[in-house]
């Protein structure tokens, strides 16, 4: 059980995502860096579709009114638990009566808090994802209580456990982000994709759980009239009338009418998503649907270890 002290940024209770509701209009949400989020209740031995914090932007403090064990992931944040520092991607035991803070430091955007049992908040659409657009959840506040389900072991075992995630996820502010072509790349002149590929981008300071604004060269197209509206997922890249690429992010519309040079492989994702506007150096490699799922499930068995470890 936690108490909210201060809260800045964009917090809210995600889980793995909303389903079966994109059919009247209501997105899956869920978490920004899907790989943070999973090793966070994977670390914690927390059932998959665990609720956690996601700290987006900003900075977190909180007591814990009974003992427990947390872990925290994501990238571009540090962790104080009462007089001791600790990194991300590591879980640490916390006494009833102590205060965590998580602060912002540069290298990223989000951090994923999660707690032994995981986190007990009212599922609505069967899921506890926030969605602030559609008025689904609230952003956390100062003096909320958050409580949580009955872990899975004994907190002290939970406890000084850590992820090797260089070694599955290079979080970098230089990626190199994987894509497969989308349906519209012909409405793209061949000069169009070859700027795309070849393109340095950077993140717009406009962006949001939404959509990722990017900016670069702009991406000539060979068919200017209205694309009429169908089905998105997050990853879809879009482009607009001005040139610059749109990436759906976690918030992502069900329906779009621009057209779609290529979608974000899953394996990417988390990289895309900790890229800090304005810093981040962004490029785009085509890659096949078998080399994606590949990559994805190399991923997927590492996460799955995680959670089996004593």
């Amino acid at each position: 059980m936690l108490e909210i002290l201060e809260v800045t940024g964009i917090s809210t209770l995600q889980d793995s995502s909303r389903h079966g509701w994109n059919k009247f209009g209501v997105p899956t949400s869920g978490p920004m860096d899907w790989f943070a989020y999973q090793a966070a209740n994977s670390l914690l031995k927390n059932p998959p579709n665990s609720g956690t914090i996601e700290l987006g932007l900003g900075e977190i403090t909180f007591h814990a009114l009974r003992n427990t064990t947390i872990a925290i992931t994501g990238a571009g944040f540090e962790v104080e638990n009462y007089i001791w520092t600790f990194p991300l991607w590591t879980t640490f035991y916390v006494r009833a009566g102590w205060t965590v803070r998580v602060k912002k430091i540069s290298g990223g955007n989000w951090a994923y808090i999660a707690i032994a049992g995981g986190f007990d908040s009212p599922a609505i659409m069967n899921s506890r994802s926030a969605y602030l657009r559609g008025g689904i959840g609230s952003a956390l506040k100062v003096g909320d209580v958050l409580n949580s389900f009955a872990p899975t072991a004994d907190l002290l075992k939970l406890a000084a456990r850590d992820f090797l995630v260089d070694k599955f996820m290079p979080y970098s502010q230089t990626p190199t982000i994987e894509v497969i072509p989308a349906p519209q790349t012909d409405w793209f002149t061949p000069e169009g994709i070859r700027t795309f590929y070849e393109s340095e981008y950077t993140l717009s300071p406009s962006f949001d759980r939404m959509g990722y604004r990017l900016q670069g060269s702009p991406i000539e197209k060979a068919i200017t009239k209205e694309l009429i509206s169908e089905g998105m997922t997050m990853g879809s890249i879009q482009v607009p009338a001005d040139g610059q690429p749109i990436v759906m992010m976690a918030d992502a519309p069900t329906a779009g009418g621009y057209p779609k040079i290529a979608n974000v492989t899953r394996a990417s994702l988390p990289l895309l998503a900790q890229c800090e506007a304005g810093v981040s150096k962004i490029r785009f490699r085509e890659t096949t649907v078998e080399e994606a799922q590949s990559t994805y499930s190399v991923i997927a068995r590492a996460l799955a270890r995680s959670n089996l470890m004593s």
